[in-house]
């Protein structure tokens, strides 16, 4: 087959962040597809463009054998304003429509994932003006999210958004979604119907994460090497509610061995970093975002990983990759989401759910296991046997190649 993917956060080789369809692409490729992905020349943590795209409408370049990357513009006013951010969605819808319709060749299938929802205006286009059958994927609920967590507030831009998702769920021949939440709300609340939706999960990448020694370099580097590690790693913003670990330090400050280290970058970054200094908050290290490769490391090198969010009810539906991430590196978890994330990680018994705004409540997970390494090494072992039963990257991507195959056989 051949494969389109409309993907504005697409990574770029060894890019820091979540590889969902890098790793999709790879075992697609292994099973003999050819793929093209139009993805955005702005990276999603940093907010930054490489000197190369600046200036450039698109650019085509090779990114594996058999797939083709077109990169095109997106705002650099990104990560400046809501102005600029909304811009930036903007932007892309129309430099990809561009590069779908004028140097994309004829594909079997087109694939469409969301956020931004914004993407789901060049799907339809392209679905037809190209004649090609979609699949619109769900990675976030969009606009639900958005709106709870203040990034959409203009009622205007809101109503817009509500129609391109009614529309997007309507001009799609599939609709993929990434957890069993999701899947309710489109058929209890957006009137949806069940045939409509196809479930393939975010998932382990267990090619990528494997268990290591806990003594590498990445504690010789950072100096942590006699102290008890709780780790985040991923993106800084607003959604994300790190000011909650940063709580969790000051709770922590009188073990004098505890640390808690960020890894990744985002638009809260900066904030986080000067909070933390005006806090005097000793016992945190932030760390830039990291190529793919070495991630592993800094969660092998931790004692305790942990996933927060904002409490909002829509963050009740999702599965944050970063949570597979630790289940494959056999990471006991203080998982700080509620919802369907909180139950991943309570069913496979890797670790505890934490109010992540109640710090001294989290303070007392972390003592149970800083003073419990038996208990640590269970969570993990059973994250990890867990996940290797359950969301292999590689078994999910021969499903997801499954789906695709029964909705090109159908518009044939």
């Amino acid at each position: 087959m051949k494969i389109l993917i409309l993907h504005q956060y697409f990574l770029g080789k060894d890019d820091p962040g979540g590889s969902r369809f890098n790793q999709f692409v790879k075992f697609w490729e292994e099973m003999g597809h050819e793929i093209t992905v139009v993805a955005g020349t702005v990276h999603y943590a940093t907010g930054q463009k490489e000197e190369k795209y600046k200036g450039k409408w698109i650019i085509q370049e090779k990114y594996s054998e058999k797939t083709m990357v077109l990169r095109t513009y997106v705002s650099e006013a990104y990560n400046k304003s809501f102005i600029g951010r909304l811009w930036g969605y903007f932007s892309f819808t129309l430099s990809s429509l561009t590069a779908i319709l004028f140097k994309v060749k004829k594909h079997d299938v087109l694939i469409v994932t969301s956020p931004p929802l914004f993407v789901g205006i060049t799907g339809i286009l392209a679905k037809v003006f190209k004649r090609i059958p979609m699949i619109f994927e769900i990675r976030d609920l969009w606009p639900e999210s958005a709106i709870d967590t203040g990034v959409l507030s203009n009622k205007l831009i809101i109503k817009l958004a509500y129609l391109v998702e009614k529309l997007s769920y309507k001009f799609a021949d599939k609709i993929n979604v990434l957890t069993p939440a999701f899947k309710q709300v489109l058929i209890d609340k957006k009137g949806i119907k069940e045939d409509k939706i196809i479930f393939i999960p975010n998932g382990a990448d267990l090619d990528i994460f494997q268990p290591g020694p806990k003594e590498n370099w990445v504690r010789e580097q950072y100096n942590i090497k006699d102290k008890f590690v709780i780790t985040y790693m991923g993106a800084h913003g607003v959604a994300n509610h790190l000011y909650s670990l940063l709580e969790l330090a000051k709770e922590c400050q009188d073990q004098k061995d505890i640390v808690i280290m960020f890894v990744g970058d985002g638009m809260q970054k900066k904030e986080l970093i000067k909070h933390a200094k005006e806090e005097k908050l000793e016992n945190v290290i932030f760390v830039d975002s990291q190529p793919k490769k070495v991630i592993p490391d800094f969660c092998n090198a931790s004692d305790i990983c942990t996933a927060v969010l904002k409490k909002v009810d829509t963050f009740k539906t999702v599965y944050p990759n970063k949570v597979f991430d630790y289940m494959s590196c056999a990471k006991p978890i203080l998982i700080g989401i509620d919802g369907i994330a909180r139950k991943l990680v309570e069913e496979s018994e890797s670790g505890y759910y934490v109010d992540p705004e109640n710090p001294k409540e989290f303070k007392e997970k972390v003592m149970e296991l800083y003073h419990n390494k038996q208990l640590q090494t269970k969570l993990g072992e059973n994250g990890l046997a867990f996940v290797r039963e359950n969301f292999s990257r590689e078994s999910l991507a021969e499903k997801y190649a499954n789906e695709i195959k029964k909705v090109v056989k159908v518009n044939e």
